[in-house]
């Protein structure tokens, strides 16, 4: 708490209250006989001649009543989608986790995206100019950098990269969620992708934790074989 001494217009300010307190109080029919000024703090004169809340003052008092169950509601909601998220990441996971080679890792991958995530598809891209394994796509040197920035990790919004990553379904494709990863030894620079048909499905406002999750699962997983 602040230990400083009142300022001279807060004192100017209280003497003034007092006075017009003063004031009303010897002149109470001031207050009772102007009906703009009761409308106006919305008040009303009942019949016992008594000063009391009015339909302004209680509409205040619904309206407020009515933004703290709103945000109530908002909280509780982004509170169980968040629950349903992390749920639907954590059997994905599993999923992941069964695959028996590159092909069926990408291809888990983008069940998951359709079937868990409501998305229009998962992808995983591959820097070459080695070889890039089947079911995964083939990206130029240096693609991922020029995507996400020299040390960016992750990248939700606008759908740069669709036509590469997404091939046939590019089109349909209105924002995308993007997250660096690295594979083998040499490292090999690669981006786990997924792509929605919704233009507010993923935007830069958006946490990216659960998606790099899922990069780092792809990651482990996908280390368990070589590159034929």
């Amino acid at each position: 708490m602040s230990n400083q001494p009142p300022s001279q217009s807060d004192m100017d300010r209280e003497a003034d209250w007092r006075q017009v307190r003063d004031f009303l109080v010897q002149h109470p029919s001031l207050i009772r006989e102007d009906e703009a000024l009761l409308q106006e703090l919305g008040l009303r004169i009942n019949a016992a001649n008594v000063v009391e809340f009015g339909p302004a003052a209680l509409a205040r008092l619904s309206a407020a009543k009515s933004r703290e169950s709103s945000a109530r509601k908002e909280l509780e909601d982004t509170a169980e989608a968040n629950f349903a998220a992390q749920a639907q990441s954590y059997a994905a996971v599993c999923d992941l986790l069964e695959a028996r080679n590159h092909s069926d890792l990408a291809r888990r991958l983008n069940d998951a995206a359709q079937l868990r995530f409501g998305l229009s598809c998962g992808v995983i891209g591959l820097e070459g100019p080695e070889r890039t394994p089947a079911g995964w796509r083939a990206l130029g040197p240096g693609t991922v950098d020029s995507v996400l920035g020299h040390e960016g990790q992750s990248r939700l919004g606008e759908p740069r990269l669709a036509d590469v990553l997404f091939a046939e379904d590019a089109d349909r494709i209105q924002s995308v969620a993007l997250v660096r990863i690295v594979l083998w030894n040499p490292a090999r620079q690669g981006v786990l992708a997924f792509g929605s048909s919704d233009p507010e499905g993923f935007t830069p406002d958006m946490g990216a934790e659960l998606v790099a999750f899922l990069a780092r699962v792809v990651e482990r997983t996908a280390e368990r074989w070589p590159v034929l």
